[in-house]
Order: C-alpha cells, then sequence, then structure tokens
C-alpha cells in the first residue's frame, strides 16, 4: 500500500509544530480529518490542510516532502511505523520517540533525539547542537533507541546521555558526550575539545583527532577487548564505518576522574 504523503505548499513564515503528525495518532483518520488537525504555532492559526497537499496512504509509513527547518518535533511520541522527511528538519526531531523509525533525508535542528526512549532515527546531512540531549531543567537525555547521523553533528552531541546508542560519521563539535550517564556515543572522526566532559559511565569511541582531551582521564592502555568487538557486530547493522572502527585495538582512558570516573573512552592507538 503507498504511503501517507504529506507535501509542504510552501515554506511557512512561522514555525510549525509536527508532534501530532505520528502515525499512531493518525491510523484510521479520514483524509478531510487528518486536514483539520492544528499545528501549534506563534501567530496564527494552521492546520495541515493550511500547510500541506494530502495524498492518502497508509498512515504507518507516513511520508512529508519538500520540508524545511521551520517543521519542528517531527516524530515526537511516536511508537511505531515509519517516517520518512525529504528535506531539513527543524529542532528536537524524534523527541520522546518510543519505536519505529525516523528517516530524515537532510539536516536537523538542535535537540533532536531528545528524551528518546526507542526505536531508530537516522539523519542523512547535519544534527544541531545537544543531539540526544535534555531540555533545559531535564536531568538525562536520551534513554534508549538508535540514533544515526551521516554528517556532522553541533556542540554537546550526547549531551546526559543515559541510554541507547549514537553513532555520528561526520566530525562532532565541542564537549561531545558531556556529562554522559550511560549509553554509548561512537564518533567516526574528529571532534571538538573535551570530549567526554564530566561523564560519570558510558562509553565513548573516538576515531579521528581531537583538538583538547581533558587532563582528568587516566590512560589504561591499549586493548583487544572481546566487548569491542560485540559493540562493532551491533554498530554494523547501522553503519559500516562505525562497525570498522571498533574492531581492532583501542587505546582506553578511564574517567572522568574529576566526578565519578566509570566511564571509558576509546581511541586509535597513535604511538
Amino acid at each position: 500500500m503507498r504511503p501517507l504523503v504529506l507535501a509542504l505548499r510552501q515554506r511557512p513564515d512561522q514555525r510549525l509544530d509536527l508532534s501530532p503528525l505520528v502515525p499512531h495518532l493518525l491510523a484510521g483518520k479520514a483524509a478531510a480529518e487528518i486536514e483539520r488537525i492544528e499545528l501549534q504555532t506563534t501567530k496564527h492559526r494552521v492546520t495541515v490542510g493550511d500547510a500541506f497537499r494530502l495524498r492518502i496512504g497508509d498512515a504507518d509509513r507516513l511520508r512529508i516532502e519538500g520540508a524545511c527547518d521551520r517543521l519542528d518535533r517531527i516524530g515526537q511520541d511516536m511508537d511505531g511505523g515509519e517516517i520518512r522527511v525529504e528535506g531539513d528538519v527543524g529542532i528536537q526531531a524524534g523527541r520522546g520517540m518510543r519505536g519505529g523509525r525516523l528517516a530524515i533525508e537532510g539536516g536537523a535542528g538542535a535537540w533532536a533525539a531528545s528524551g528518546m526512549r526507542g526505536g531508530h532515527v537516522e539523519i542523512s546531512g547535519t544534527a544541531g547542537e545537544r543531539l540526544g540531549g535534555p531540555l533545559p531543567g531535564e536531568t538525562a537525555g536520551m534513554r534508549g533507541g538508535v540514533v544515526v547521523v551521516r554528517g556532522k553533528a553541533g556542540d554537546r552531541a550526547g549531551d546526559r546521555l543515559r541510554r541507547g546508542t549514537i553513532i555520528i560519521e561526520g566530525n562532532a563539535g565541542a564537549h561531545a558526550g558531556s556529562r554522559m550517564i550511560a549509553g554509548t556515543l561512537i564518533l567516526c572522526r574528529n571532534c571538538g575539545p573535551m570530549p567526554g566532559y564530566l561523564m560519570s559511565r558510558g562509553t565513548i569511541v573516538l576515531a579521528g583527532d581531537c583538538e583538547e582531551l581533558s587532563p582528568t582521564f587516566v590512560d589504561c592502555g591499549t586493548h583487544g577487548l572481546i566487548a569491542m568487538r560485540l559493540m562493532g557486530q551491533f554498530a554494523g547493522q547501522y553503519s559500516k564505518r562505525a562497525a570498522s572502527l571498533v574492531s581492532g585495538r583501542l587505546r582506553r582512558l578511564a574517567g572522568d576522574m574529576a566526578v565519578l570516573g566509570k566511564g571509558e573512552l576509546f581511541m586509535k592507538d597513535r604511538d
């Protein structure tokens, strides 16, 4: 069966909240019902019919065409099905996801996958700052699932990561994995200064160089750990580049000793 398609009529003059447009909330609705759904905005009342041309189909396979960076919270709280976005998206894409797959064929704004608990998010372009991180006032970031970014990511990717896996195939910004509580962050290229800043637990794997390592990490030598091979097998389902990174011998650093110090940072041995 063909997917349910929402084609953006034109770039909106205000930000639109697309959180009501997820498969489990659209299931069983007729075209007229979907077109009447209101999208919370900053100025005027806007409905789905005002912003999008609708082609009815299977709500479990939603496609958004002609997307732009003013479309916020796409895939928020989705628990199954698939959303495929052709174009860029705004802030908080995939926030609170519990299941399903969100594929973004473009870039994403800040806080993508924030509070995510399950499912799979794939971003073909770049991701903004605080990928998988908490909103102000929240104590933990992403809590499960898998996020893959094919391009680069902004500062503080994986901030306060609680559980789950984030793979960034491009460069990452400063303080990647800051304040990590648990989970796995794989950085396939270079990153900015201080990866793992104040992390208490969790695992960071870094393939390339970083501008500055924290002095409160302790070098534990070079190892070929079985756990890393298993991680490589898991990561290989989503990224061949990540799988090849964790398959060999890696230098292990423990930290951040400025806090609990039970986290680990793996790097290629450059000696």
